[in-house]
């Protein structure tokens, strides 16, 4: 499991939310402090220095985040994934299971390039409910994902059943709530 010291540190964890006995890994409070947010897209920057990316895929909302910079940095698209009803064109969606209930994640239609190498961004990998849907919605677009991006992993949800297979890259991880 991987260990990041200064993303730990920058980490803010909130007991009882969204519901009682969920223990929330808040990365706002990564996104507060300079130093922690440069470490993470310069880390980024460097982990997929040498991968073939023509596309950056943001998972709402902290996924934005995350992914714009390291987009803007590596001169490629940013492609966002979104909450349903949120974007005006024409969409593909797919909803899902989280562990605490279910939603559901669009995309433009016009904004994946069919065969173009993306890689998938979210600020937390959990149960892989949210990364699952938006890599088979991608795909379903005609998109390859090479990728996934996480800043925290939570490997005792076992995200790893749903996500078989694919590349999976966190800079923090925890065992167990």
């Amino acid at each position: 499991m991987r260990q990041d010291a200064i993303i730990d540190r920058a980490i803010r964890r909130v007991p009882d939310f969204p519901k009682p006995g969920i223990l929330f890994y808040d990365l706002t409070s990564l996104l507060a402090q300079p130093e922690a947010f440069r470490h993470t897209v310069d880390t980024m920057l460097e982990t997929y220095r040498d991968v073939p990316i023509d596309a950056v895929a943001a998972i709402e909302a902290r996924g934005f985040l995350l992914a714009a910079p390291f987009a803007y940095k590596r001169g490629v698209p940013l492609i966002l994934l979104r909450k349903k009803g949120k974007l005006p064109g024409a969409t593909l969606s797919r909803t899902f299971e989280l562990e605490y209930g279910s939603d559901t994640v669009e995309v433009h239609r016009e904004d994946v390039s069919r065969g173009g190498k993306v890689l998938v961004v979210d600020d937390l990998v959990a149960t892989g409910g949210t990364v699952e849907a938006a890599c088979e919605l991608l795909e379903e677009a005609g998109a390859v994902v090479t990728g996934v991006f996480a800043v925290v992993a939570l490997p005792f949800l076992h995200y790893e059943t749903r996500l078989a297979g694919r590349d999976i890259v966190y800079l923090q991880g925890y065992a167990s709530e």
